[in-house]
């Protein structure tokens, strides 16, 4: 099953993609917490939903509607550093002994289609295509052999950066956290659907140039073992995000330096999960306000 998250008639909903359509979950999920609870309800909320798909209910074409972030304010944004073999040879640093976790403030986050901003105060904006997972239960300790129980879905992560930021602190949040720099998307595959989470292969392109081209049999930290690592320290929630690291091929380390500018649209594939594409545009000059 594919989870997405849609505004119709100035309303967030959330429902099932089927081909071009989406059935509706119902009105018990709607507004920016719609997806966590319908997550929370597990299997039970899942089987009405495919009910919904097999019967006659009306659908809504996909073209009617615009596809937003599928969690649009998740509790925790995690990503991972250095966990690919090719990255870390890239980058130069040592293969790390655990899983490198930072921050990504969920204010960052946007959906298919909409605009990744070049801040005003750095050029230095990198792409990161990554596999997300999606928490589906509350949990803590999850052994590594459970892991697999917690995990509703995937979605595709751009973990895009601001590299000179990045730096400033050890923690990398900042880099990591500017508004608009968490694409998320287009949807999530249920973990039913998806099947083994470590034989995808991810791509990158900006504009038409192919940037990364790695798979994810090659995690260092496979999705299961950061889950377990997480769960040692904290409660997992619905909804939830881990992101879990990029390949080679990021910007930073080609030569010239391959950063994303005005015009460029930053295109990324998962397999069996889709295509999460975002253009790029300076940031507009009405971002500053006050509450």
């Amino acid at each position: 099953m594919k989870l997405a998250t849609y505004l119709y008639k100035d309303t967030y909903r959330v429902g099932a993609v089927v081909e071009d359509e989406i059935v509706d979950a119902g009105d018990a999920y709607t507004g920016t917490q719609g997806m966590p609870v319908l997550l929370q309800g597990g299997n039970a909320s899942l089987a009405r939903l495919q009910e919904s798909i097999e019967s006659d209910q009306q659908r809504i074409a996909i073209a009617d509607i615009r596809l937003a972030a599928p969690l649009l304010k998740p509790a925790k944004f995690f990503g991972v550093g250095l966990n690919y073999t090719d990255h870390i040879a890239e980058t130069g640093r040592d293969k790390p002994e655990y899983p490198t976790f930072f921050n990504k403030q969920t204010t960052c986050i946007i959906g298919p289609g909409a605009a990744i901003h070049l801040p005003r105060v750095s050029d230095k904006l990198d792409y990161e295509g990554e596999l997300g997972m999606v928490i589906g239960r509350r949990c803590r300790h999850v052994p590594l052999a459970r892991a697999s129980e917690i995990i509703a879905g995937y979605l595709i992560v751009n973990d895009v950066t601001i590299r000179d930021w990045q730096t400033r602190t050890h923690t990398w949040t900042l880099g990591k956290s500017f508004d608009t720099h968490g694409p998320i998307g287009p949807w999530i595959v249920s973990a039913d659907e998806l099947g083994d989470p470590h034989a995808l292969a991810i791509r990158t392109r900006v504009n038409d140039e192919l940037r990364q081209s790695f798979n994810t049999r090659h995690l260092i930290f496979n999705c299961y073992y950061l889950v377990e690592y997480l769960t040692t320290v904290m409660t997992l929630e619905p909804g939830d995000i881990i992101s879990t690291g990029t390949g080679s091929g990021v910007g930073v380390k080609m030569d010239p330096r391959g950063y994303m500018k005005p015009g460029d649209v930053v295109r990324i594939e998962i397999e069996k999960i889709g295509v999460l594409e975002n253009p790029v545009i300076a940031e507009p000059g009405d971002t500053a306000f006050i509450d």
